[in-house]
């Protein structure tokens, strides 16, 4: 201990690491810490351009009107049941990445599999008011490709992007087909880790290549998937903002409508920042709970932990 006091601090073991990482601690502490002072607006009676003075203090007013306002109640309700139903649907789906990992892991020939996993990775990187676009010259109802078919072969066009009946599962596809091969990325580094001897004493064995996968690959790919679950499970109540926002209308805005849609249409379209700040507070605490909960869960199950 004292040999390790005489010893100056940039020269201490790790002193250099740690320099590496305080640019990322300094971005998340500008952006993820130093904004939760406006939480301060939801226990305000907040006007934009007006101090926040005790005269307009209001304490939990916001927080309580949820429960206690019968229309405010309904609409929390709507909000937390879609947002619960597209969770729901995007852990339903969360194992196709690494499913498609395993099976593209199985081609044989390279170029081809390359040439697969760039293509299925692309659509990540388009941002979704491309997406939008592309979904409105298809399935629109004027100039739409699709409804002009219907239209040739004598049918009554469709509005499919002002429906409510499927537009769960419509965004859950456009969420499959935008993220499943970003996924895969991160289960194909997971597939580097597996020992390949494994794979040599099985063939020796007798294994085949689906025994080998659901044995050998399958197991190896398992601790990856959980911990990414565990994750999602924390932003069980988050959901892709810019998808709904741009895919909202007002004949799909009861289903489409998320929670994080609807702090955004609180605060930035109706103006009512406090409630719309408040909603939020309680959204962060929650996703805060979830996520110790799905920890603690793990730690049970597993006998693993995140942290």
């Amino acid at each position: 201990m004292n040999n390790l006091k005489k010893i100056p601090l940039f020269k201490q073991r790790g002193f250099h690491l740690f320099l590496l990482t305080l640019p990322f601690i300094v971005l998340v502490f500008l952006l993820s810490y130093l904004p939760l002072r406006g939480w301060a607006f939801a226990f305000f009676d907040y006007r934009p351009g007006r101090p926040l003075t005790s005269q307009h203090f209001v304490g939990f007013h916001y927080f309580t009107s949820m429960i206690s306002d019968q229309f405010i109640r309904e609409d929390i309700i709507r909000v937390m049941r879609n947002t619960f139903v597209m969770s729901g649907l995007g852990i339903l789906g969360s194992p196709l990445p690494m499913i498609l990992a395993m099976l593209l892991n199985e081609i044989r020939f390279t170029p081809f599999k390359r040439v697969t996993q760039t293509l299925i990775t692309i659509p990540n990187f388009i941002s979704w008011v491309l997406v939008y676009a592309v979904a409105f010259a298809m399935f629109s109802v004027g100039d739409g490709f699709v409804n002009r078919m219907i239209q040739y072969m004598g049918g009554t066009p469709i509005n499919f992007l002002a429906s409510s009946s499927n537009v769960w599962f419509t965004m859950w596809g456009y969420e499959i087909w935008k993220g499943v091969g970003w996924g895969t990325i991160i289960y194909f580094a997971a597939l580097s880790g597996i020992d390949q001897e494994q794979y040599e004493a099985a063939r020796i064995d007798g294994a085949g290549r689906f025994s080998c996968m659901l044995h050998i690959t399958l197991p190896g790919l398992l601790p990856t998937y959980f911990v990414l679950l565990i994750l999602s499970i924390g932003h069980l109540i988050s959901n892709n903002l810019e998808q709904f926002m741009m895919f909202q209308n007002p004949m799909n805005r009861p289903q489409i409508e998320v929670l994080d849609l609807f702090v955004y249409n609180q605060g930035i379209g109706r103006l009512n920042y406090a409630y719309a700040t408040a909603v939020g507070v309680l959204k962060s605490l929650v996703s805060i709970t979830l996520l110790f909960i799905a920890n603690s869960l793990s730690k049970i199950f597993r006998e693993e932990t995140l942290f």
